[in-house]
């Protein structure tokens, strides 16, 4: 059951049912990612990390939308995974987050921004959408290392359990012997020692304060040079 309080004239933030939460936090999740999820809910970090999320939704605006949380894991199946692209925490303004790193619903954030003209530099693509769901439906896994945020405090979720949650992750997909991680920023990096499979591209953060740094990477053509030479169809980096 989901409820609202009315006050005044007007209704506050929705208040979640434990049931109708965890109904929202997992429909859609694609078959193939059972296995992975099945692992982290025995460990002891997992409910709790769950428990924690759950309390902040009720307590105080959150984002993204709670169906959202685990999106990643809703577009992509396991078998069709090339690309692991990792950003830090969701956006903490009201209506932008849309479960994809670096994605958002309204407008260009400044950090995607400076991707596009990297990739522009790089390959020649020229994107204007913030929305960056074609990557994904073609096999890049845009995970932020904390799926939920307070509203203006970046960051806030970020020791709740996201990171044994994302270390889980990086360990369960030592299975794909393929796949491209790509890393921008320290915050990425410091996951590099869980990674022990396919081809890892490093960088500094796109975001407006490191971005002269960010620049000339050519970190597109690379991923799609090593998938090419692994016999795995490149990605359209085009929007």
């Amino acid at each position: 059951m989901i409820c609202y309080t009315l006050i005044g004239d007007t209704m506050s933030k929705q208040i979640w049912d434990k049931k109708a939460f965890e109904q929202a936090l997992y429909q859609d999740i694609d078959p193939s990612w059972a296995g992975f999820f099945f692992q982290e809910r025995s460990k002891p970090y997992y409910q709790d990390l769950i428990d924690k999320v759950y309390e902040a939704y009720n307590q105080y605006p959150c984002y993204p939308e709670v169906s959202v949380i685990f999106r990643v894991f809703k577009e992509i199946s396991l078998s069709h995974l090339k690309v692991l692209i990792m950003g830090q925490d969701p956006y903490h303004t009201k209506d932008v987050a849309d479960g994809l790193a670096f994605s958002s619903k309204i407008k260009l954030a400044p950090s995607l921004r400076n991707i596009y003209k990297e990739l522009h530099r790089d390959l020649g693509v020229e994107n204007v959408s913030s929305d960056l769901t074609s990557w994904s439906k073609q096999g890049v896994m845009l995970l932020n290392s904390a799926l939920s945020v307070e509203e203006g405090k970046a960051n806030a979720h970020q020791k709740y359990g996201w990171n044994e949650f994302v270390i889980g992750l990086l360990g369960y997909l030592s299975c794909k012997e393929d796949l491209v991680y790509i890393l921008w920023g320290n915050h990425a990096k410091s996951y590099q020692s869980y990674i022990n499979n396919g081809f890892i591209i490093e960088g500094y953060h796109p975001s407006p304060f490191s971005a002269k740094h960010f620049y000339g990477g050519s970190y597109f053509s690379r991923c799609n040079e090593y998938l090419l030479k692994q016999g795995i169809q490149p990605i359209d980096w085009r929007i």
